[in-house]
């Protein structure tokens, strides 16, 4: 199997000392202002030649067993950069982290067009469309896109440069795919939207500072998508949907959330960024979830509840925020008791 080449182009590397003047960092004692920083990357997956950042304690064990060349840090955790990781000091890492992303992979800026220039026909002629592929009329296949077989292109949808599709797929009208990896008979429907920016900000009070998100969205084999949902793309990891998950319509899918197998995910769901569904897991319609906590493997969660820390496996919640199904039903009871009692005695 040929590697995906990715979709964003890397700039060259940078010394440590002329990347560390472009964020407004201080380097620490003992830096190597030489050295160069190819790439930036997370705590976990940072190795040599990358920059990562931290200012949530948290995180502070993942710094402790960090690869990375060199850390953007607030001096409060400066003393946990562990030996042989340059620190580089500054009041909001996470400013400092956007604005190395800016310098790495300055096109993701702004969303890259399907085609390179305007006039070019609908159907780019470096796409590769394998046999029986249908396109209907006013859809557009981008750069180096590549479609499999029998997957059915519907009129005014966008496939976008490098959008990889497998086979037996069905991309509904209007439907708009970017930055984008997916499986086999995968269902889209009408209005979907993958792959767009993640809603990464570095807040601050001179304004907010876009953050580049350059992670995909992977979508496995078997996955149906209901209309007008959006699943963005991850920031730095990918955005994940599972083998055989089921999403209804107006669900929002934030980025680097991973989703397992055969999850089922109804209507105006929310799940917000860097959060995880293990395999089998139910979201009730307009049901939510807080960014970075995980739902075990087969947990339920009941229509409009919303889960602010993470849930057992099989558990089944409801309520906001989300408590156990059984506790949230005698909750519910008690008030309606205590509602009607205070009713009686207002009636006397």
């Amino acid at each position: 199997m040929i590697e995906h080449p990715g979709f964003f182009e890397r700039a060259a590397p940078l010394p440590l000392a002329a990347l560390s003047q472009k964020v407004g960092a201080e380097l620490a004692p003992g830096a190597d202002p030489a050295v160069l920083i190819h790439d930036v990357r997370t705590l976990a997956e940072a190795g040599i030649g990358h920059m990562t950042f931290v200012d949530n304690r948290k995180y502070l064990g993942q710094l402790a067993a960090t690869r990375a060349t060199a850390c953007l840090v607030a001096p409060a955790f400066a003393a946990r950069v562990p030996a042989g990781v340059a620190a580089l000091l500054m009041a909001q890492p996470y400013r400092g982290f956007a604005l190395a992303l800016q310098h790495f992979y300055p096109e993701a800026m702004l969303p890259k067009t399907a085609m390179a220039r305007l006039g070019e026909p609908p159907i780019h002629p470096t796409a590769r469309l394998a046999e029986e592929v249908a396109v209907e009329p006013g859809a557009i296949i981008g750069r180096e896109a590549q479609i499999g077989r029998r997957t059915r292109i519907a009129a005014g949808a966008v496939i976008g440069y490098r959008v990889n599709i497998g086979d037996d797929g069905y991309v509904g009208p209007g439907a708009s795919i970017t930055h984008a990896l997916i499986g086999d008979r995968v269902i889209l429907h009408a209005g979907v939207r993958i792959g767009q920016d993640g809603f990464g900000f570095a807040m601050g009070p001179g304004g907010h500072l876009k953050v580049p998100q350059i992670g995909r969205v992977i979508i496995k084999d078997d996955v149906e998508i209901g209309a007008n949902s959006c699943v963005d793309r991850g920031a730095l990891n990918d955005t994940v949907i599972g083998e055989g998950t089921k999403i209804d319509n107006l669900v929002q899918i934030g980025h680097n959330v991973v989703i397992g197998r055969h999850c089922v995910i109804a209507g105006h769901v929310g799940i917000a960024g860097s959060a995880e569904l293990e395999d089998f897991v139910v979201m009730g319609g307009q049901s939510g979830m807080v960014g970075h906590i995980r739902i075990g493997r087969g947990a339920q969660i009941g229509g409009a509840a919303h889960p602010k820390a993470d849930v057992a496996p099989g558990a089944r919640m409801g309520g906001t925020p989300a408590i156990p199904l059984a506790e949230w039903a005698r909750q519910l009871a008690v008030l309606k008791r205590l509602t009607q009692r205070q009713g009686r005695s207002g009636e006397g």
